[in-house]
């Protein structure tokens, strides 16, 4: 073994040593009842609503035994995400958990501030024009439909795995112009990368966040120099075109085409599984949906609003600002729990009950708000309405075949697998 080896073996045996750590005092926390460190552990995070009501009970600004300064309320949330004193790293520029940071973990737009963010957003915001992509309604319609025919006959099937997941992927892969690709393989480079959101818990998820960046950037690296050689009508032939120009560097291209990629099917993944079982888990609501299609936008609102994708999104003061009664000085970071916004019953009475006929359905904060409102808003919607009445009209007998899996973070709220039963009915198209 050279001296260079060993030295990362040893930086890698320091670093778990750190992650069991903090593990550790989090679990502590989390069994003595703390709220914000059991967001952080099972079985609580498969179920956040309590937590976050026994949060807002405490206030709309709350400190966590852990330090942490979370918001609880819509109010509260949506002030800050509008405010641009606000942002996305620290004086010193530096960004989230340090772990990831050390091995360029970073998701691109997701983490930058002005100038930066908005050159970049710039650039990327014209695939995901609502009047562009309503051109692809047909072919998500297709999609949706193949997939079905291809699960419907078999009478048990994961959700999650043979429809939530492909769909948006196969979408996003059209979108991007990327060739057939194998659709699980990305769906776990999605987990894997939406999990580093949470910030690294262990060294195996750290190789496995570098493997996968690393096979993600090979791809895009390939078929940037392909583009550039044979340019076609689609994102990336755009973005080659901007790089080029010197709009934009190599890095930030890669980078940018990652996030496009794995933020371009993760909301929508974990939106479509979230909101089939909702809908299973109150039957009056999924006879409405089946009895009227139409519905689906409503369904796709109101699954954002009760369960939403994201659950949180960290901001940190870029000067002393006074929040909610508190100061908080220079690089003070706090954490919008949008999910609990859109529980909170000062902005949706009777907030947790599922209901298709809300009339604030849609004042929600899962998307954001502000200068990071999602990118791929429009785009995550389109395709979630599509899969509802999809679901709805081909396969009305559609129920839970069994117990779902939660997926094992925080950030990210979503089911890994979802099994149904058709009772081996399909309706045609």
């Amino acid at each position: 073994m050279s001296t260079s080896q060993a030295r990362a073996g040893l930086a890698e045996l320091g670093l778990g040593a750190r992650l069991f750590a903090q593990g550790a005092v989090t679990w502590f926390f989390a069994k003595r009842g703390d709220p914000v460190a059991r967001l952080l552990h099972a079985p609580w995070r498969d179920n956040p609503y309590p937590l976050y009501r026994e949060l807002r009970e405490r206030g709309p600004l709350v400190r966590s035994k852990l330090g942490a300064l979370v918001l609880t309320t819509h109010q509260v949330c949506d002030e800050v995400l509008r405010d641009r004193r606000f942002g996305m790293r620290t004086s010193d520029g530096s960004y989230g958990d340090p772990s990831a940071a050390a091995v360029d973990l970073q998701l691109s737009l997701l983490e930058l501030d002005p100038p930066d963010h908005s050159r970049l957003r710039k650039l990327a915001a014209p695939a995901f024009r609502p009047r562009r992509l309503e051109s692809y309604r047909e072919r998500i319609e297709r999609i949706a439909d193949e997939l079905l025919d291809r699960v419907a006959e078999r009478g048990e099937f994961d959700l999650v795995r043979d429809f939530a997941a492909p769909l948006p992927i196969r979408v996003i892969c059209e979108l991007l112009g990327l060739p057939p690709l194998d659709a699980e393989r990305l769906a776990h480079h999605g987990k894997v990368l939406a999990g580093a959101l949470d910030g690294v818990r262990s060294t195996r998820q750290l190789r496995q966040m570098r493997e996968s960046r690393a096979e993600l950037d090979a791809m895009f690296e390939r078929l940037i120099e392909q583009r550039r050689a044979d340019p076609g009508e689609d994102v990336i032939s755009d973005l080659v075109a901007a790089l080029d120009a010197g709009k934009l560097s190599g890095t930030e291209l890669v980078q940018l085409c990652d996030l496009l990629l794995v933020a371009g099917f993760e909301t929508t993944v974990n939106l479509i599984g979230n909101g089939t079982s909702a809908l299973l888990r109150h039957p009056d609501q999924w006879a409405r949906l089946r009895a009227d299609p139409d519905l689906a936008p409503a369904v796709v609102e109101e699954a954002l609003r009760w369960d939403p994708p994201v659950q949180m999104t960290m901001r940190i003061a870029h000067e002393p600002v006074e929040l909610a009664g508190r100061q908080l000085p220079t690089d003070t970071p706090v954490l919008a729990l949008v999910a609990s916004a859109g529980r909170d019953p000062a902005v949706h009475p009777d907030p947790d009950r599922f209901d298709l006929d809300r009339p604030d359905r849609a004042d929600h904060l899962a998307f954001s708000s502000g200068i990071h409102y999602c990118l791929g808003a429009p785009l995550a919607r389109l395709e979630a309405e599509v899969a509802f009445r999809a679901l709805a009209t081909r396969l009305p007998h559609l129920r839970r075949a069994g117990a779902a899996t939660h997926r094992p973070t925080s950030i990210i709220h979503g089911l890994s697998a979802l099994p149904v039963t058709t009772n081996h009915t399909l309706t045609p198209t």
